[in-house]
Parts: C-alpha cells; sequence; structure tokens
C-alpha cells in the first residue's frame, strides 16, 4: 500500500495550519461565541419569587390564610372593589440574591392540625417550588403563625351573603 500525503491537514489534530488551537479558532467563527446559555445574565425580582412561595404555601393542608389579621382585612376589602383580585404574596416577604433567596411567611393555621407539621409541609413545598422554577437556592423559610382558624369563627374573606342588597 501506498501512502498518500495529505494536503492542508496539521500533523497534530489540535492545531491548525497555522500553529494555533483549532478549537479555538472554530469557536470564535462561531456566531455569538459560547454556550448559548451564559450570554447574558437573568435577574428575577422579589415579587415573581413571592409569588410562588405564596402559591405553594397556599397549597398546603392546615393553612387557612397568609398574612396578619391587618393585612388580611385589608386584603378582603381590596378583592371586594369591582377590578381587584386576591393578593398571592400577602404574607409572603422574599429577599433574592444572584443566587440564593430567602423566605419570610406569615400563615394562619385552622384549628386541630399540628402546627409544627404545617410549617414543614410549608418549607417543603415552598422550597421545591421556588428552586424548581428559579433555579436559586432557598437558603431559609421563616414561618410566623400569626392566628389560629376556629371552626365557629366567621371568616370576612368567606362570607357568601353580601351585607348590602
Amino acid at each position: 500500500m501506498t501512502e498518500t500525503p495529505q494536503r492542508n491537514r496539521p500533523e497534530n489534530p489540535d492545531k491548525d495550519a497555522t500553529g494555533g488551537d483549532s478549537r479555538s479558532s472554530s469557536s470564535l467563527t462561531k456566531r455569538g461565541g459560547g454556550d448559548p446559555a451564559t450570554r447574558g445574565r437573568t435577574t428575577i425580582a422579589d415579587g415573581v419569587v413571592e409569588k410562588i412561595a405564596g402559591m405553594a404555601a397556599r397549597d398546603v393542608v392546615g393553612v387557612h390564610a397568609m398574612g396578619s389579621g391587618l393585612s388580611r382585612t385589608f386584603g378582603a376589602v381590596r378583592d371586594r372593589v369591582p377590578g381587584g383580585s386576591e393578593s398571592v404574596t400577602r404574607g409572603v416577604k422574599a429577599e433574592v440574591g444572584e443566587s440564593q433567596t430567602a423566605l419570610d411567611l406569615e400563615i394562619v393555621v385552622d384549628y386541630g392540625v399540628s402546627i409544627a407539621d404545617v410549617a414543614r409541609d410549608v418549607r417543603e413545598n415552598v422550597v421545591a417550588a421556588v428552586e424548581r422554577m428559579t433555579g436559586l437556592e432557598v437558603i431559609e423559610v421563616n414561618i410566623a403563625v400569626s392566628d389560629v382558624k376556629l371552626p365557629d369563627e366567621d371568616d370576612d374573606e368567606d362570607q357568601s351573603e353580601p351585607r348590602v342588597q
């Protein structure tokens, strides 16, 4: 067998004809250069994390409402205003950094449930939802239980009959 010379092919496959690294020169010729996932920066607003955490906390059995009595009262009034909607972020405060977030939640639990179990379930649900949706590391979820909803208490938010007819 005769060996045919290969023209314009460098001896070292990683070196191009000029002696440079062919891998780096080929990546420089690509449009935009580099991995598309590393181009630019993503920022997530505190309100986005608060909404995600608020929805996740409300999904836990035993959580009656979010927020303190005063914020729930203002929220109930705001909900009754035409065009107003329920505030998902009521009772949630988030601090968002570049790669981490910390959350403070204020909840009202139903009477008869274990507060420790509800708090644990809220933490698990909130951490899973926020980390899955944002990619941020949740470093802490502080929970303040501000009230217990008794079975015989009227709930201003759940009034089915309007006051004015």
